[in-house]
């Protein structure tokens, strides 16, 4: 009698043993990758987050346009979920925060600490701040982006590499709207959600490159915000009209958005979604041309 009530007390304990063994077990994005990289400029370490298209395999011979993302761990998840349904023929390459950062500062701030540092265009006006995190290195950043992010993903993936496209937001927006400016042809399309732009309108028109005076460039933008941003919102608008006083004939279109009822955070959903929405419809159109 003893033995069968320890073996029905067994088999009801059974399914717990078994959740709780899973519930340690890390999940894995399907169709994802994570590729180690390095700076070649200044020997910093980055990853790679990688997620190819579910029938990627199949066709051999078909090239796919990608977006890529900054601040990767806190856009993969959204951008993956967004283009499964939306976009599902394009590659996502979400591009880490320094890996090899230094203790002190991960410790103080966080592991993406070296966003300070690397979506900043300008230095800080405070000398203590500015040797502490070295603001104002986006065209560092950018530089590794173009040499050895698209180097990478290009020589090991089936690319389009005519048909590269960026989102940021906050931070990573304005470092968007920094490569939009100083060198458009980095991206055929930028995302630009919330840009930290505040007053620094006039620095980025300084950045002007040649490439958006020509037609041949092509280049769509899409821009938006938060309603509730009372603060931020009128330094984007700013932005945006002195962009289209600007008539560059390198820019094809430009998408503005205000994403009604939310602030800055809770608007990020909500970009991810309608500016993918807005990019698989660029691409459509391109499909009919």
């Amino acid at each position: 009698m003893n033995i069968m009530k320890s073996l029905v007390l067994i088999l009801f304990l059974l399914p717990c043993i078994s959740v709780n063994a899973n519930a340690k077990k890390s999940y894995e994005m399907p169709g994802t990758q994570v590729i180690p990289i390095k700076d070649t400029q200044s020997d910093k370490q980055y990853e790679l987050y990688v997620k190819l298209p579910e029938k990627y395999a199949e066709d051999k011979d078909k090239k796919y346009p990608v977006i890529y993302f900054t601040d990767a761990v806190w856009q993969i998840e959204l951008l993956s979920a967004a283009t499964a349904f939306l976009m599902e023929d394009v590659i996502l390459v979400g591009i880490s925060w320094q890996k090899d950062v230094e203790e002190n500062l991960k410790k103080e701030h966080g592991i993406h600490v070296s966003r300070f540092r690397d979506y900043s265009f300008k230095k800080s006006s405070d000398p203590v701040r500015q040797a502490k995190y070295k603001f104002g290195q986006a065209s560092h950043h950018l530089a590794f982006i173009r040499n050895d992010v698209f180097k990478t993903i290009e020589k090991n993936y089936r690319t389009d590499p005519s048909n590269r496209s960026y989102f940021g937001f906050s931070a990573g927006g304005i470092f968007g709207t920094y490569a939009l400016l100083a060198q458009p042809d980095t991206f055929k399309n930028y995302i630009l959600g919330s840009p930290s732009i505040w007053s620094n309108a006039p620095d980025l028109f300084a950045l002007e490159n040649a490439a958006l005076r020509n037609k041949k460039s092509e280049i769509n933008v899409f821009i938006s915000y938060g309603e509730l941003e009372k603060k931020l919102s009128p330094h984007i608008e700013d932005f945006l009209s002195k962009l289209k006083d600007k008539k560059y004939q390198g820019l094809s279109s430009i998408k503005h958005v205000v994403i009604e009822s939310s602030g800055h955070s809770d608007s990020f959903p909500m970009v991810g979604i309608r500016s993918v929405l807005w990019l698989s419809g660029l691409q459509e159109e391109e499909t009919k041309q």
